[in-house]
């Protein structure tokens, strides 16, 4: 992954497929992305009605630079296949595919969108959600170069692990740390999972702070008034970006004047802390142009 080029995924909203109301309202919320849903928000008699809704959503457009990706029914569902035949003609920027468990799973996806036409840029957000994704992540996130994001499903992996949610999710860390390695060695996106108590604000807090510190990229979210929290920490903060200028200003000199050593209030800064600077500098640049829409 490109350490300079940046897009923002701090904020990544789960919005019901079945509600008009909700799918109109998406395109007035500070949400970096979307994922507008046809699974578990979605009744079964009401699946059909709900794919039609959300693929003329996204082709009318009118979600500005947000990200707009679909979440369609699982593998094993007797909606899948229709549901990622209207996802490829409808051409979102993603497909979100729930309990992806391994490289054929990733593959049968992909096959069925070439299959249906999907455009290049509906790239697949494949959600790892059970014990054998966890210890298979490395070869599911290296499965394709259409899957661009892993969506860590959190409840589901609790479940499955027979685990209790607590705070500092000390039961998950294991599988968010191997989804992580993963991500970070394949070169993708990942996103940390919901967090259910939407009443619960300083516990919703501290777990994004734990994501962002555990280094994940952004969050999913259940409700809109986890936006501007989830914003706020998964981007770089003032103080941040000073010292990222100020170590990109001071690289940038050094090597002008030809010198070996670059210190900065007298630390000594290599290329990986330039990277990182970059990194927060192009964050921040990407932020002011999508918070413009």
């Amino acid at each position: 992954m490109d350490e300079t080029t940046f897009t923002p995924r701090r904020s990544v909203l789960y919005m019901p497929g079945a509600n008009e109301r909700a799918l109109e309202k998406a395109k007035g919320l500070e949400a970096d992305a979307l994922i507008l849903d046809l699974e578990d928000a979605v009744a079964p008699d009401a699946k059909a009605d709900a794919r039609d809704r959300v693929c003329a959503a996204v082709a009318d457009g009118g979600y500005g630079r947000r990200e707009v990706t679909i979440r369609v029914n699982g593998l094993d569902t007797e909606w899948h296949a229709d549901d990622v035949a209207a996802v490829a003609e409808a051409g979102p920027a993603g497909i979100v595919v729930p309990k992806i468990n391994s490289v054929d799973d990733v593959r049968a996806v992909e096959s069925a969108l070439e299959k249906a036409g999907a455009p290049d840029h509906t790239r697949i957000w494949a959600m790892v959600e059970t014990p054998v994704a966890m210890l298979d992540a490395r070869q599911i996130a290296s499965s394709s170069e259409r899957l661009a994001v892993l969506v860590m499903g959190t409840n589901d992996l609790a479940k499955e692990l027979q685990a209790e949610h607590v705070p500092g999710r000390q039961p998950l860390l294991t599988g968010l740390g191997l989804c992580l390695l993963a991500a970070r060695a394949s070169g993708k996106v990942i996103l940390d999972g919901v967090y259910n108590d939407i009443k619960d604000e300083a516990g919703f807090e501290a777990e994004c702070v734990q994501g962002r510190q555990l280094g994940f990229d952004g969050k999913t979210l259940i409700h809109p008034s986890q936006l501007e929290p989830a914003n706020r920490v998964f981007a770089p903060g003032a103080d941040e970006l000073e010292r990222a200028r100020e170590i990109v200003t001071a690289f940038e000199e050094a090597t002008a004047a030809g010198k070996g050593v670059v210190t900065v209030n007298g630390r000594m800064i290599e290329n990986l802390h330039v990277a990182q600077a970059q990194r927060a500098l192009a964050q921040a640049e990407a932020i002011e142009a999508l918070s413009g829409t």
